[in-house]
């Protein structure tokens, strides 16, 4: 058993139980170490255990708070699919770098396929988002093209 662990942990692989625990705090990051106990079946210090070392081997990388964006006055959710003029290796890294930077972006992600990267925003309203696109997304040099889709409704 021990061999094994060790192997998993040189692997950076994780094993079944943690695979419980990460999946169980992905969907309720407040779960306690009581839930955790009950739902793996080890001790709670077991599981304390493994939490801490799930987190200083970096699997898990954070808690967050999911929030309702419309009563924080976020009614606008876009998707962005944006094209780069250039695409060497320095360009790709500012503009990551710099869509980082704008607060009205919730997430980046870097596509294969017809779009360069596609961006998650969540503004108050269309004049915001007018003005996001403007004075900051189009205003980068390396912008070639931005298309927009804006989400009716939020499912999941």
């Amino acid at each position: 058993m021990l061999y094994n662990r060790i192997f998993l942990a040189q692997m950076n692989l994780i094993d079944a139980l943690d695979r419980i625990i990460v999946e169980h705090l992905a969907f309720d990051g407040r779960s306690s170490m009581q839930d955790l106990s009950d739902l793996t079946g080890l001790s709670r210090s077991a599981v304390f255990a493994r939490v801490k070392r799930l987190e200083s081997d970096g699997v898990i990388q954070g808690y967050t708070v999911k929030l309702d964006r419309k009563k924080m006055g976020l009614e606008i959710k876009a998707f962005c699919n944006v094209n780069l003029k250039l695409h060497e290796r320095v360009a790709l890294e500012e503009f990551e770098q710099d869509i980082g930077g704008f607060r009205e972006v919730k997430a980046c992600y870097h596509l294969t396929g017809s779009s360069d990267y596609m961006l998650e925003v969540h503004v108050a309203d269309m004049d915001s988002y007018h003005k996001f696109i403007t004075r900051k997304l189009a205003a980068m040099d390396n912008i070639a093209q931005v298309k927009s889709m804006f989400v009716m409704n939020d499912i999941i």
